[in-house]
């Protein structure tokens, strides 16, 4: 089972659970939904595209559940990055959880 993460819009969630499947913006813009691959990739983007919020929602999916394809493609930056080739059914997402930044403003990963 390998899990990857996607960071959402709460009101996109939200909606996700009328109809069964979860879009994101980039869904219609790009054809795709950015993923990441690992934790500390998910955290780079976090701290990169969503710096000075209160807190980012995860979606841990599970992709031997998703009913779209994946792909794994490179960025302009040239790292790895799953890509979900559709609409992400919400049975895929294992785990639904607030990404929290510290007082630095920083997200990382809680101590387990």
């Amino acid at each position: 089972m390998a899990i990857i993460y996607h960071l959402a819009g709460t009101a996109n969630w939200e909606a996700a659970h009328v109809t069964g499947q979860y879009r994101a913006p980039s869904l219609d813009a790009e054809g795709f939904i950015h993923c990441c691959g690992d934790e500390a990739q998910m955290l780079a983007v976090a701290n990169a595209r969503f710096a000075g919020m209160e807190a980012v929602l995860v979606l841990e999916v599970e992709t031997n559940i998703l009913l779209s394809p994946v792909k794994y493609e490179a960025s302009r930056s040239g790292g790895i990055y799953p890509h979900i080739y559709g609409p992400l059914n919400v049975d895929a997402v294992r785990r639904v959880r607030w990404l929290l930044p510290d007082a630095d403003g920083r997200f990382s990963l809680p101590s387990k």
